[in-house]
């Protein structure tokens, strides 16, 4: 729709009379319903409206209109002062682009979310290879964080991320961070060097139960009665997944208990790491931050309880495809930074509940994907049980957002 500036004037004859009667002086009172019909018109239309009738000219015309000339608007009685309307057309560009802009974004985040979900599942499926063969998660873990490092370092070398300036109070507040972040993705490795891709992903929705008795403890943080009951499900559909499971065994499935529990505990850290806002950083910068560190930490780690495993000669000693296995482990690693990377822009873009929604969708595309994949076999029973779980997950994620009653 076109809006309009109106500008009203009136338009003034200044010709001679037509006859000598009409040079006769005529005292006829001044007629404002032109400025009136203005007024209610630029009421009806919701725009400003200036007049520019000239009253003192008038004003001087009719006292003295027999020793200056004719009068403007006193010539005859059926030519009066007509409004000339000129309207202004603001064009609709402003409103076209914004539109245009909206539908971008739109764009952007669903091609957002459709790479979270797709460099999680190739992650998935690369590691699951993986670690089926060479089993030494944490030395593929070691490998994820060291091409994770690389990446960062290229990252800021390149100028693609701004490289953040790092206090040493800073880092010593990161530590924690990134020691749970490790435990974190080393227990992933190790549940799905155990057992099937599904299960681990099933087991792993109980992370809100985890984030929930971690809030309550060390933030005081207490649930309301919303979140407590969408908790249920969540317990009982992976009690009934993990009775029914074929691959189930207690190393895989502790081993995913323990990812939740560290997963959840940085995320606990992460909400009372610098509480200054002018000390905080931006999620990439933080996770970038994490994975070096995280580096470091596991590498010696590595060396010392499985030895350097990763060489050629010893993968061609155990009779493995060496080109294969680095091949896919580097893919791994590769959709591992890049699906934490798009996780965190997608955070940045959208609110936390929208984040866990897409969250809970990327855990059953992954649980569905794998089953695919691998060819899991899977008993109704053990369906029913996950989708009661993950139903409980999204249920969870639409109840946080609902705020007690303050009395």
């Amino acid at each position: 729709m076109q809006s309009s500036a109106f500008t009203f004037s009136p338009s003034i004859s200044l010709s001679k009379p037509l006859n000598p009667a009409a040079s006769r002086p005529r005292f006829r009172p001044i007629s404002l319903s032109s400025s009136s019909k203005s007024v209610d018109l630029a009421s009806s239309n919701g725009v400003s409206t200036s007049s520019s009738i000239r009253t003192p000219a008038a004003l001087s015309s009719s006292r003295f209109g027999s020793a200056f000339g004719s009068a403007p608007c006193l010539v005859e009685e059926r030519r009066r002062c007509d409004l000339t309307v000129r309207a202004t057309s603001v064009p609709e560009s402003a409103g076209e682009s914004e539109e245009s802009g909206k539908i971008v974004q739109t764009l952007q985040l669903g091609a957002l979310f459709g790479l979270w979900y797709l460099f999680n599942i190739y992650f998935n499926i690369y590691n699951k290879q993986v670690l089926k063969v060479f089993p030494f998660p944490i030395t593929v873990t070691v490998g994820q964080f060291a091409v994770g490092t690389v990446l960062v370092l290229l990252m800021w070398g390149l100028n693609l991320y701004k490289r953040p300036k790092i206090s040493g109070a800073q880092l010593v507040a990161i530590l924690p961070l990134a020691f749970v972040h490790t435990l974190g993705n080393l227990f992933t490795n190790m549940s799905l060097g155990k057992v099937s891709v599904s299960f681990t992903h099933t087991i792993k929705a109980m992370e809100p139960f985890f984030s929930v008795v971690l809030s309550a403890m060390f933030l005081g943080e207490f649930p309301t009665i919303w979140v407590l009951s969408s908790l249920v499900p969540i317990v009982g559909g992976v009690a009934l997944a993990s009775a029914t499971e074929a691959s189930f065994n207690w190393s895989g499935f502790w081993s995913a208990m323990a990812s939740n529990l560290t997963n959840q505990s940085r995320n606990v850290l992460s909400k009372k790491f610098m509480v200054k806002k002018e000390d905080s950083l931006d999620n990439i910068t933080l996770f970038s931050i994490i994975t070096i560190m995280s580096f470091f930490m596991l590498a010696p780690v590595s060396i010392f309880m499985e030895g350097i495993k990763f060489t050629p000669s010893y993968l061609q000693s155990a009779g493995l495809d060496m080109g294969n296995i680095y091949i896919r482990s580097l893919l791994a690693a590769l959709c591992f930074h890049a699906y934490q990377q798009v996780s965190y822009m997608i955070l940045q873009r959208v609110s936390p509940v929208t984040h866990s929604v897409g969250n809970c969708v990327k855990r059953v595309v992954v649980i569905v994907t794998s089953v695919l994949f691998f060819h899991t076999p899977v008993s109704p029973i053990n369906s029913l049980g996950t989708g009661v779980a993950l139903a409980g997950v999204f249920l969870y994620s639409r109840v946080k957002r609902i705020k007690p009653k303050t009395a």
